[in-house]
This record gives structure tokens, sequence and C-alpha cells, in this order.
């Protein structure tokens, strides 16, 4: 099954919308985001915090429960979870729009502009809300994805032959999804986006150097795309070790938050780290059960909204620049 190449689709296709277009009012109640988010410390003084977001197929307590949470709290840095709906496998455009209104939320309620931190699709959606309602934009000051799918995936293609679920579909490498991503811009001033990868990704792929999937190129951001490679040239982490308890991903994670505004390096992580088995935070007496939780949890498509044979369509306006939808115009002129 060939997979059509981005020029194909972009040269059919509508317009999208320019980068400095207020988004839509949302179509989730800031209740139900309120209901989605989990937090740290929901008492604690006002001050940065990270906003932690799940990759497909996983909700944050099979996610990071037994490893980054874990360890942000044990270094006093307050965070909250956010799940996404239909446990991340529905469109992944409904649950940019929880990220979007978790964002506010979190950095109004906290008073500071906050971090944002996810795995796999966890660590792309960030970008839809901040692509598409700049607003968030000047709320983020920095987003660090662990092997993103920022430009989708190869592998869509043999999984998704048939029926399949929308936010896979909406990964694959040349999906219009992801085509609406990453137009005109892939970055935004202000924000600093770190984008942690490993050349062994067996799901985000191709990711072999620095032209892969999960690196960003464009916009006015800071940008580091650092494979854990390239502290570790023996490392052999893929996607899940990479995404939960790899030492030097979580390292590459830490040194991002510490040097905010300027993205991670792999030149100022300890060689040290490359004999470490398991990331601070992970435990070594239930590291193995709390994986198979999470493969397992994944494996069982849990409330998910129905598999389709196509990907959900994208929100078009067809009116005008103020109608309920984003992604793409037919009618707004530049």
């Amino acid at each position: 099954m060939r997979e059509p190449a981005a020029a194909e689709l972009a040269s059919s296709f509508p317009r999208y919308a320019p980068l400095g277009r207020p988004g839509p009012s949302l179509d989730v109640s800031a209740g139900t985001v309120r209901k989605s988010l989990g937090c740290s410390h929901p008492g604690a003084p006002r001050g940065r915090t990270i906003l932690i977001v799940p990759g497909t197929g996983t909700i944050p307590s099979v996610d990071y429960s037994w490893n980054y949470a874990r360890a942000f709290s044990a270094k006093g840095i307050a965070w909250c979870a956010l799940t996404l709906p239909q446990s991340a496998n529905g469109d992944i455009q409904r649950a940019g729009e929880y990220v979007a209104a978790a964002i506010r939320m979190t950095a109004s309620t906290r008073g500071a502009k906050i971090d944002v931190f996810g795995w796999s699709q966890g660590g792309m959606v960030p970008r839809w809300a901040l692509r598409f309602w700049p607003d968030t934009r000047a709320l983020v000051a920095n987003v660090v994805g662990l092997a993103p799918s920022n430009h989708g995936t190869t592998a869509v293609a043999g999984v998704c032959r048939s029926a399949c679920l929308p936010a896979l579909r909406q990964q694959g490498r040349a999906s219009r999804f992801i085509l609406a991503l990453n137009s005109y811009a892939e970055t935004f001033g202000g924000i600093a986006y770190t984008n942690i990868y490993t050349r062994a990704d067996d799901i985000v792929r191709p990711n072999l150097d620095s032209t892969g999937s999960s690196s960003l190129h464009t916009g006015g951001g800071v940008i580091a795309n650092v494979a854990v490679q390239d502290v570790c040239p023996a490392n052999a982490a893929r996607h899940f070790a990479v995404g939960t308890y790899d030492p030097v991903a979580y390292a590459l994670v830490v040194d991002a938050l510490t040097h905010s505004g300027r993205g991670a390096a792999a030149e100022r992580i300890s060689k040290s780290v490359c004999h470490q088995r398991l990331a601070s935070g992970v435990d070594p007496r239930t590291f193995a059960r709390d994986l198979a939780a999470l493969y397992a949890y994944v494996g069982s498509h849990k409330r998910v909204g129905g598999f389709s044979r196509t990907e959900p369509p994208l929100a078009v306006e067809t009116l005008t620049p103020h109608s309920h939808a984003y992604g793409v115009s037919k009618s707004w002129k530049e």
C-alpha cells in the first residue's frame, strides 16, 4: 500500500489557516477539561508547572505514574497530567482542543508560563494547540517531546491497511492532519522545543537522524533535536523505552527543563548515564509489572470511539474567518 506523497495531497487541498488567526471557541467545556486534569500540587504556591500529555492509547496513570510523574514529584516540580478522550485513540483534533484548554487553564491557575511534556502523540499534539490557537503560545516556555510523531510515521501504512484507530491513521507520514500541523511554521518564537528521539525507534519512523519524523526545523522557536545515541552511541532504546524508562532520555528531559528557553544539549549530559539501567523515578522492584501494565492497556484499545477506514476530516471553514472551525480554509484571504 503506497502512501500518497505530501506534495500530492497539498496540491489538491485547501489553504491552511494563517499562523496568527485567533483560534475558534472550543467544543470541550472547561469543566470537562478540569476533570481530565490531575495535578500533583493542587495547593502549592503559584509557579511554573509541567503539563504532561500521554501517548496514543494511554492515560497518565499507566503511562507516567511510575516514571516521570514520580521523578518530577521527587524533585519538587509541580505537574498536571491530562487525560485525553478515548485514551488518545480518537480524533487528534479533539485531543488538541483538550490540550489548548489545559494550557490556558494551567497557566492561569499557576500564574506563570508552563512547560509541556509528552511522549509520542503526547509530544506532538501540543503543537496542534499552539498552531491553531495562537493565544496559547504566550503561555508556554518549553515543549519537550519524547519520540514525538511530529511528521507522522511510515509504520501506519502497514498497520492501517483496513479499519484503523483514528489517531493512528492521522499519524501517517503524509496524512492531512500532519500536513496541517506542520503548515507554514513548525515552531513559534518565545518557546524552546526539545525533540528527543532514538535511532532504534520501531514505531515513529524514520528517525535515523535529525531529518526524521521527530525533529523540527522551521519557525521562530528555539529548536533542539537530540538522539539518545548522541549521548550514548550504543543506546538501543526503542519507542516504548525512550518514552518511559530510558535513563538517557530522562537526563535529556531534565536538561531541557533546567535550561529553560535553550533546549536540551547532548554535551551537557554525563556519560555515566550510559551505565544506568533505569531512569530516575522508576522502581526496579515494580518495573516489569508497570511496563507490562502499559503494554496491556495500549493493546486493549480501551474507550475507543470506533475504528475507521478513512482519516477523520479536517475541520474546514466554509463561511467566514470567525466560523467555528480550524485547520484549513477555502474562503480566508491572507
